[in-house]
């Protein structure tokens, strides 16, 4: 197997779409504005300085979800994918997409973020085996509970590991934007940094691995 592994928020996407999501439920009036935001904009401040707790962060994120019956949860993705999502989706992502897909690739999308969030985002650039953390569903409705290992950090390696079976992969690509990718992008044998962050552009020039810029004006 020849696998192509993708990142998604800030590496296919302009945004973090974990965060967007908070931000369209609070201007869509569907949250308390002043909590939600304050606790949204904590966390995505412990994600950026490499220190989330990723089960404590999720599980604020599912909270909304076990409040809504599944109909109106797809109803109002729909809607953020229309509002928030598509207007950030990044060419350069598509295109490399593409180019694995045409050498005949296998795709994986790779995120910490939830699968009630990019599950559909991934399946619009057209990938469609997924990793995320997972949001526990029990007899049809979201229970506020993380399962698995969180897809952050070392637990994206953890699985992987998993969704690999022990297939054997003779040669692997890593696209992504973060420092908390690290792991991911030292796993890969072609590493490529996507619009780095300050601490992954100074890893990726001593690794020298290939950094591009994906980023379109927001």
């Amino acid at each position: 197997m020849k696998l192509a592994l993708f990142d998604l928020d800030h590496t296919l996407l302009n945004i973090d779409s974990d965060h967007s999501w908070g931000e369209f439920l609070i201007n869509e009036g569907l949250v308390d504005p002043v909590h939600h935001r304050a606790m949204n904009d904590k966390f995505y401040e412990d994600y950026k300085a490499g220190q989330l707790d990723p089960i404590a962060y999720n599980e604020f994120v599912f909270e909304f979800l076990t409040q809504h019956d599944n109909e109106y949860l797809t109803q109002l993705h729909s809607l953020f994918m229309e509002k928030i999502i598509r207007p950030q989706m990044r060419p350069d992502g598509f295109d490399a997409i593409q180019r694995h897909k045409d050498a005949g690739h296998q795709l994986v999308g790779i995120t910490a973020t939830s699968d009630f969030i990019t599950v559909p985002i991934f399946q619009e650039f057209g990938i469609s085996e997924i990793i995320a953390t997972n949001a526990e569903v029990i007899d049809g409705k979201y229970s506020g509970k993380v399962i698995n290992v969180p897809s952050f950090q070392k637990g994206k390696l953890v699985r992987l590991d998993q969704w690999l079976q022990g297939r054997e992969v003779t040669e692997s690509w890593a696209y992504s934007d973060s420092i908390n990718d690290r792991f991911l992008l030292e796993y890969a044998d072609h590493a490529i940094a996507v619009s780095p962050d300050d601490r992954l552009t100074t890893l990726a020039k001593e690794q020298d691995w290939d950094i591009q810029d994906w980023s379109i004006s927001s």
